[in-house]
């Protein structure tokens, strides 16, 4: 992770407000990726949202107090998140977040306040859980405070590049620490996933590296080296450890009371339950009392209720039943359903099959190809999704299937993110015709560009291209042409989240540049950072970028 770009050597208060900002942002573009790892503490599939919740309610709280220095910004974003954490994550974040405002009293924050901060910071997220568990985010948190305490320098001898080193060291250790997760906890090593709150804090961090590098790419290449599920996976049935199926219920609610009185709690509710974490506000001088925010998983709903209301005032609570939000499993590999892709571009072959779907990828595929790519899924009902070029084909071969004994049904795509699109909504416990329609319908939602390069000279419906021209291409027509790839892309991202996307995919081609793609993300992250984010890679040379919007 490279440090480059305007160098800071301390974080004011405006330095603090753009790494919260920038934090949500990635957080909130990311959020269905950390969704997808979603299994530990319950595969529940909503740690993304909660943490993407959380941090929002802490930028809003600093953006009620625009001219207020370091210190009151950062309790008042601590302040903020806990009142509206969500979720065992969002409960840590809160506390982590408190961490740094107990530590960060001064008007700046150089290497040695970052290394205090984020030391004080993991500290008190681990002492807010009843039961820390190792290959959590408490765990990232820890790694990246010890990465900074490693760094720190005796006073006087500080370097100008101190904080930059020191903080993409942070960024570092975090998401060293992301990918040993999967082998710290049994409930990730069974879903071959790294822990989402952890992804999710290794993200803040990384928006905090580039805060202070100047260089943005950090969240990319965090991203790019995260094993994850492949999209449509999200809460899955993987169970947890610690007896969580005994717990069917998420409790959560403020309460206002002393901390003696939280002391009595914490082991009442570890009675009824797990995954107790309770994290209050900074204490002020006069009052005793303080707002905490308690969070349990218990069966016992009632008495958890009772519990807080024995010691002080309760408010906002929220009760969910794990059993309403996750759901039911399904199998992308149905012996008895298949898809198979047919594309053009055998680049794809790697990410179709990753899919859980059979490629079929080249330019001249005849019925009998397709038949017996059919033959060999071993499924008595087969989809196919097939391109333009292969439509007639695919017709063909469904139809002499069907003659000895298949069910077979097509669905037409224009471009491969289609085929992704599609597959993200398959669901093998419908009827294969009502699974069909609704991959059909998400392929049909699914709006594609494409920038390619310029191989002759020619007239557009844009004007005239000449050989080696970037061309951009949405829906199949070409609308700008340019001589820069990176201006020409954002372009094209531009008109496709004008259309009201919420996802954007992006296949880059062999021949896209490491600069290009950097481009992309600083573009997505500066002027639609609520849309969210993901790469795939393909070997194909004859595009240098796929887009699918939905």
């Amino acid at each position: 992770m490279p440090v480059a770009g305007k160098q800071l050597t301390a974080l004011d208060v405006v330095a603090v407000r753009s790494w919260y900002r920038n934090s949500l942002a990635a957080l909130s573009r990311h959020r269905r990726i950390v969704n997808e790892l979603n299994v530990f503490p319950v595969p529940d599939g909503d740690t993304g949202t909660n943490l993407a919740t959380t941090m929002a309610a802490a930028c809003a709280e600093c953006d009620r107090i625009p001219d207020a220095d370091l210190a009151t910004v950062t309790a008042g974003a601590a302040r903020g998140a806990l009142l509206a954490a969500r979720g065992n994550s969002g409960v840590i974040l809160a506390q982590l977040l408190q961490g740094l405002a107990d530590s960060w009293t001064g008007d700046v924050v150089d290497a040695t306040a970052l290394a205090a901060g984020l030391t004080k910071a993991a500290e008190v997220a681990a002492e807010a859980v009843a039961e820390p568990a190792e290959g959590t985010i408490l765990t990232v948190a820890t790694q990246a405070a010890d990465a900074a305490a490693q760094r720190v320098r005796p006073r006087g001898t500080e370097r100008s590049g101190e904080l930059a080193e020191m903080a993409v060291a942070v960024a570092e250790a975090a998401a060293t620490a992301v990918a040993a997760t999967v082998d710290q906890l049994p409930a990730l090593s069974r879903a071959g996933v790294v822990d989402a709150g952890g992804l999710g804090l290794a993200l803040i961090l990384a928006e905090l590296a580039g805060v202070v590098t100047g260089h943005s790419g950090q969240v990319a290449d965090l991203l790019r080296d995260t094993d994850r599920p492949g999209r449509g996976t999200a809460g899955r049935q993987v169970m947890r450890e610690s007896g969580s199926p005994e717990f069917g219920f998420e409790v959560q609610y403020l309460l206002n009371t002393d901390a003696d009185a939280i002391g009595r709690l914490r082991p009442v509710l570890s009675q009824l339950g797990d995954s107790v974490a309770i994290v209050g506000a900074a204490a002020a001088e006069s009052d005793a009392t303080r707002t905490w925010n308690v969070h349990v998983h218990t069966n016992d709903v009632g008495a958890a209720v009772e519990a807080g209301i024995a010691l002080g005032r309760l408010h906002r609570l929220s009760v969910t039943r794990f059993a309403d939000h996750a759901p039911e499993p399904t199998s992308h590999h149905d012996a008895d359903r298949a898809i198979v892709v047919v594309t053009v571009d055998a680049g794809l072959a790697s990410i179709i099959t990753g899919e859980g779907a059979r490629p079929l990828t080249g330019t001249e595929l005849t019925s009998a190809r397709i038949v017996r790519a059919i033959r060999a899924t071993g499924a008595e009902d087969v989809v196919i999704l097939a391109e333009p070029v292969h439509r007639a084909a695919a017709e063909a071969a469904a139809r002499d299937a069907r003659r000895v004994g298949f069910r077979v049904l097509l669905v037409p795509i224009q471009a491969p993110v289609q085929a992704l699109a599609a597959l993200a909504v398959r669901d093998t416990s419908r009827r294969l015709d009502q699974d069909a329609i609704a991959m059909a319908e998400a392929a049909g939602s699914c709006r594609f560009g494409e920038v390619v390069i310029a191989t002759d000279e020619a007239l557009t419906t844009v004007g005239r291209c000449m050989p080696g021209d970037c061309l951009a291409m949405a829906d199949g027509e070409v609308v700008l042409i340019g001589g820069d790839p990176l201006a020409v892309a954002g372009g094209l991202v531009d008109r496709l989240c004008g259309a009201g996307t919420e996802l954007l995919t992006l296949i880059a081609g062999s021949q896209l540049s490491e600069s290009v793609r950097r481009g992309i993300d600083r573009h997505l992250a500066d002027v639609w950072p609520l849309v969210e984010l993901q790469w795939l890679e393909t070997r194909q040379n004859d595009h240098l970028l796929w887009i699918g919007a939905e």
